[in-house]
């Protein structure tokens, strides 16, 4: 209760003090122009003296309009949430308030010895030029204020709401790209288990424990790079470099990849991790899987003004299906792709005798 109460308190006072602050001010500077005025027309005036009727006859009515409009917009933001709602506020404004701001200066001028009918009418008539605009300015001025503050108060919670709703499209966004990564990386381990299999039932252990050694630089390379949501392209060609040496102790000479575009800028492109894997294994699996002879797979690195084409390409035969790699491994790099970069794609598909696999990556962030 006294905690409410507290809160409750706490805007009310700053209403008021803010409010006697303003309207002492303007009494200041009121009377400053006052006592200039009457210095110009050679008219004998104190300036406390113009002070104290500027802030009792012209401010003290104010003050008191100001703190009540205030409050109760403060606590009744709806009282202007409607045109007719602001005609009505104007009308107790013209009603109530204005007779008793006149009846107010009247008494403090000593004007209310009214020994006729003809006396009120004049006091009236009097009346009717005072006030006006120091009343309705201030009745424009608070509604414009409460105006201004309702809609900073919309925009903020539209900005809050905007910043949630992006927060939370992160989130879903961040908990995909995990759910890829895993869906991944399993698929890779199986592919490197494979052909650690093939060297164990061959019967060479020498070499199928080099194959478990290498298989183990794989997997911290894997576990390090799936720490972080992007690599650097030529982390990933290294990587690559590394499994095609594991897939050589089961392909044998037979295994032969060609890389060509090599350079400096690889180490400033980003990309997600296991980018280039998925799609030399596919080119591995389609290629030496399905022909006795050698391998013919080749790996470029082109730039074309602001975007670096990943091509990775491997010969089709004639009975191969029209798009042998739209396996797991391109799926799933393809969704990567779209997550970490909107302008960043993969397309795939056979282009004359052999199957081609081209991955597009914006180099701006990279510049």
């Amino acid at each position: 209760m006294k905690s409410s109460l507290y809160h409750r308190l706490q805007p009310f006072a700053r209403i008021v003090a803010v409010t006697a602050c303003l309207w002492t001010a303007i009494s200041v500077l009121g009377a400053l122009q006052t006592y200039s005025d009457n210095l110009r027309a050679g008219v004998d005036s104190h300036y406390p003296a113009l002070l104290a009727t500027w802030f009792v006859e012209y401010a003290v009515p104010l003050i008191v309009l100001s703190i009540v409009l205030s409050s109760a917009l403060t606590r009744w933001p709806t009282l202007i949430a409607r045109p007719r709602n602001v005609v009505a506020l104007f009308a107790v404004l013209v009603l109530l308030f204005q007779p008793a701001q006149w009846t107010w200066m009247a008494w403090q001028r000593g004007l209310l010895q009214i020994a006729s009918v003809q006396d009120a009418w004049q006091l009236l008539l009097k009346m009717l030029l005072v006030g006006w605009f120091s009343t309705t300015g201030t009745f424009a001025a608070i509604l414009a204020f409460f105006y201004f503050r309702q809609a900073r108060e919309r925009e903020l919670a539209w900005q809050r709401s905007q910043t949630d709703m992006l927060n939370l499209r992160l989130a879903l966004e961040e908990q995909r790209m995990l759910a890829l990564r895993a869906q991944l990386e399993p698929h890779f381990l199986f592919n490197a288990l494979n052909a650690i299999s093939a060297l164990v039932r061959g019967g060479d252990r020498p070499l199928a424990l080099h194959g478990i050694n290498l298989l183990s630089d794989l997997l911290r390379y894997v576990l390090s790079a799936s720490a972080g949501t992007t690599t650097t392209v030529a982390a990933e060609l290294r990587f690559v470099q590394d499994y095609l040496d594991l897939q050589r102790l089961r392909y044998g000479d037979r295994l032969r990849m060609h890389v060509d575009g090599a350079d400096a800028l690889l180490q400033e492109v980003p990309c997600p991790p296991l980018l280039l894997q998925p799609l030399v294994e596919n080119a591995l699996r389609h290629e030496l899987d399905c022909t006795e002879g050698p391998s013919d797979i080749r790996l470029a690195f082109i730039r074309e003004q602001d975007v670096l084409l990943v091509r990775v390409t491997n010969p089709v035969g004639k009975d191969a299906p029209p798009n042998p790699g739209a396996g797991l491994g391109l799926a799933n790099t393809q969704d990567r792709l779209r997550l970490m970069h909107s302008e960043a794609s993969l397309s795939a598909g056979r282009q004359g005798k052999r199957f081609v696999a081209e991955i597009r990556l914006p180099l701006a962030s990279a510049d």
